[in-house]
């Protein structure tokens, strides 16, 4: 298996549409890998570029032959597998555009989301997602067929199996059937590719719509290499915009995608070796959580070294991204106190370096095996990483560079680079991207202004944003459309600020703005990610509208509790328990302080648990978001005994 010329790895640059990237990869990569998965075996196999692509020719001239028309739409309701990507490439080879779904969809979900993207030919994963559409058969009359992917269709339902309908594609292509080549021809960059429908954390889904321009100017705007040789690890759901475009940014760099899932991961860090993956906050959370887990069930000399070496590794880092220009600025510096900065991180280095040497060798190496010991880096997305998780990451050596945007933007509007790697933000601008912040009660550009030599830095607004990456609009849905779309800005929703880095800075939703009785506006975000800092606190979300203080709904670490030696078997028996009552206030009033920078009307007076965690499709996004207006709701009453009898309440 030869290497590809140098002069042939730029397929991204080459492509004209996200179809013919397939085929260029195909052309280019050939035999190199392109995506591997788990065999019965449990080991790893894998599937060619020419292979990949010649099956989505066989698969897509099986959809034509059923009548699958250029320019419609075909809805694929399943979780990441290998046949998500073939069905994906075959949809895109017939100049049709996708509708991606989770396999955990509801049947209300489905008949909402499939009615309305007009989608003609839908693909269910297995056969409880078939049932799922079945039971909603009657509200999708523009569907005319079905396809399974896993198992057996139940008998006369007129389902098709995938393996059927890849045998009678092979068959027509061996006659000489060549009509995905015409479709292909045919398809051009401003045609859809897909529709993303949101997972409506504020109100019913909206279908996003997106160009194959809007997705290769992803992969050809990409701020650092991919290479043939690297392995990447997916683990988040490949129907959202995220992980989709890791997958596109994949295929056009010859690399091999590597699919696992939460349960699986540790192991497959380790099986892997993966040199990248797109990642989101919980998978941190979680192995952060594992690491100080082991720690401290370590004899006392290796607790202590642990604490010397992250403690030498973070002043000598801290000290190092100073002298590079990477440690955050949100106010500015004077050339003075730059200047003493500088002294004071060089004496920082010089002190730092030998012990930080000695210790990362011994220990922190060894914790970077947890990831495999080949890893290059990751783009953490779907969320803001906690400031001490983001910080101890990057501290030890396992970079993440993490990255902001929206399935509206396809999605990436800013990421961390090796050069802007600033820890408390979400790095610089994505390449030809115009960001300004606005204010949101007037209208008026606060960045880039000008305004007294700073430019409009350091102020928060909201965050609008211009690219080839922003979408074409919402289906069917104009006035929706039209409230975030406007002379080509898009209103992002979000609140943040350009900082004196040059990065953009993430503070929180305008919409997730919790407003008090007393007028004041409170951003929960940076609360709830202080707050989880508490290894006892395992997820959380503030409340409070026109109430005169913060309250959070709190779901307790039960491991944690545990290794503190209380005896607690579930969230309901934690509840009762005063001591722990005792341990979860002194962390709210540790973590949300005057100390940590919040001001009194931002401090958290009222707590509760809540009786189970919060769950991915229901209280969660795909992405691990809190769907605020559904817990809100969900936990009503729980809101309103707090706040009603605020004097039997847990106040703080």
């Amino acid at each position: 298996m030869s290497s590809p010329a140098p002069r042939d790895l730029r397929i991204y640059d080459r492509a004209a549409n996200i179809a013919d990237l397939y085929r260029l990869a195909a052309a280019v990569y050939g035999d190199f890998p392109a995506q591997a998965h788990r065999g019965k075996s449990a080991d790893f196999s894998t599937r060619s570029y020419r292979e990949l692509y010649d099956t989505a020719c066989a698969l897509g001239t099986a959809f034509i032959w059923l009548g699958l028309q250029a320019r419609q739409h075909v809805a694929i309701v399943s979780d990441n597998r290998p046949e998500w990507m073939l069905c994906d490439a075959a949809v895109l080879l017939c100049g049709a555009a996708d509708v991606p779904r989770a396999a955990d969809t509801t049947e209300q979900e489905i008949s909402f989301i499939v009615a309305h993207s007009d989608a003609v030919l839908l693909i269910a994963e297995n056969k409880t997602v078939l049932q799922r559409v079945l039971a909603v058969r009657g509200a999708l009359p523009k569907v005319k067929h079905i396809v399974l992917l896993e198992g057996e269709p139940p008998e006369g339902s007129a389902v098709h199996k995938l393996t059927d309908l890849l045998e009678r594609g092979r068959h027509l292509r061996a006659t000489g059937d060549r009509v995905i080549e015409e479709r292909l021809a045919g398809i051009k960059g401003e045609d859809l590719f897909t529709i993303i429908y949101t997972s409506g954390t504020t109100g019913e889904p909206k279908g996003v719509m997106l160009s194959h321009d809007n997705m290769l100017s992803q992969a050809r705007l990409l701020p650092f290499d991919l290479t043939p040789g690297d392995r990447i690890l997916s683990i988040l759901p490949v129907w959202h915009s995220y992980e989709r475009v890791f997958e596109m940014v994949t295929v056009s760099h010859g690399s091999c995608t590597y699919y696992t899932s939460l349960r699986a991961v540790g192991e497959d860090l380790r099986k892997v070796r993966p040199t990248w993956m797109a990642s989101a906050p919980r998978l941190w959370e979680g192995l952060y959580s594992r690491i100080l887990q082991n720690v401290s069930q370590a004899p006392p000399l290796r607790r202590l070294l642990f604490r010397l070496a992250y403690h030498c590794s973070r002043e000598y880092q801290s000290a190092w991204f100073f002298l590079t220009g990477r440690r955050l600025d949100l106010h500015g510096r004077s050339l003075p106190q730059s200047l003493r900065l500088a002294v004071l991180s060089i004496g920082q280095l010089l002190l730092y370096a030998l012990p930080h040497k000695i210790l990362d060798a011994l220990v922190l190496k060894k914790l970077r095996g947890v990831v495999g010991g080949k890893f290059r880096g990751t783009v953490s997305g779907g969320g803001a990483l906690p400031p001490h998780i983001d910080e101890f990451f990057n501290y030890i050596g396992i970079p993440v560079l993490e990255g902001y945007g929206m399935t509206e933007t396809s999605p990436v509007l800013a990421v961390r680079t090796w050069r802007k790697l600033v820890i408390g933000t979400v790095g610089p601008f994505w390449p030809r991207t115009e960001i300004r912040i606005v204010d949101p009660a007037d209208g008026k550009v606060i960045y880039p202004s000008g305004l007294g030599g700073r430019g409009g830095r350091g102020c928060k607004g909201e965050i609008q944003a211009k690219g080839p990456q922003v979408m074409k609009g919402y289906y069917k849905n104009p006035t929706a459309t039209a409230k975030v779309l406007r002379d080509g800005w898009m209103n992002t929703g979000d609140i943040g600020m350009v900082t004196f880095n040059d990065c953009l800075k993430i503070l929180g939703r305008s919409k997730e703005t919790i407003v008090l009785l007393s007028g004041e506006n409170v951003e929960p975000v940076p609360i709830e990610a202080q707050l989880l800092e508490s290894r006892f606190i395992e997820q959380c979300m503030v409340v409070g509208q026109d109430e005169k203080n913060l309250g959070a709904l709190i779901v307790p670490s039960v491991e944690a509790l545990q290794a503190q030696g209380f005896p607690v078997a579930d969230l309901p028996s934690a509840e009762s328990n005063p001591r722990i009552t005792e341990v979860i206030n002194a962390e709210i009033r540790r973590l949300v302080s005057r100390e940590q920078g919040f001001k009194p009307f931002e401090f958290v007076l009222a707590w509760r648990f809540v009786p189970q965690a919060f769950e991915v499709g229901d209280e969660l996004t795909a992405t691990f978001k809190p769907k605020r207006h559904v817990i809100t709701e969900k936990y009503s009453r729980l809101i309103d005994e707090m706040y009603q009898h605020t004097r039997t309440a847990r106040q703080i």
